[in-house]
């Protein structure tokens, strides 16, 4: 029997940004398809980030040149849940959004690879205190893995 892989377990529906994207267009985005983040890619489609409401939110209130930690990616840590509530939504958007998703974007990336094994996939989030995994194919996102993914195969055990 083979072990279980990361491709096994992940949801391929993973809603990436371009980098050249405006903050605006950004927070748009994230309202209309109601995600609380997306991971970012450049024009080749390579993975080179993730943007979170949080990022938008700083960005908004500091500005885009402000300096600010991001080793601790927002996008990775939020709660449980997947997507953001209509409550979080209501009446989010930025006044001056011309600052692209590039410049506000975090540039730490936790991933792994889609023929990861589900044991180091846990292992990798319990680590880490992350609650998303993005997986990848040749530096492409293909999926993302969930604690709530996690949790599932012990349901299905039972």
């Amino acid at each position: 029997m083979r072990a279980l892989t990361a491709k096994d377990l992940m949801n391929s529906q993973v809603l990436a940004v371009p980098e050249t994207m405006t903050v605006r267009e950004l927070a748009a985005f994230l309202v209309d398809n109601e995600i609380s983040g997306a991971p970012v890619e450049d024009a080749a489609g390579h993975l080179v980030g993730v943007v979170s409401f949080t990022d938008v939110a700083l960005a908004a209130s500091e500005g885009a040149a402000a300096e600010r930690e991001r080793s601790s990616p927002d996008y990775f840590v939020r709660g449980w849940e997947d997507t953001a509530s209509a409550e979080e939504l209501r009446g989010f958007h930025v006044e001056d959004g011309d600052t692209l998703v590039r410049e506000v974007m975090t540039p730490a990336v936790y991933s792994v690879t889609e023929d990861t094994p589900v044991a180091q996939v846990a292992e990798t989030m319990i680590d880490s205190h992350i609650h998303r995994l993005l997986v990848t194919r040749a530096g492409r996102v293909v999926g993302i893995v969930s604690s709530s993914d996690l949790l599932g195969l012990l349901v299905e055990e039972n």
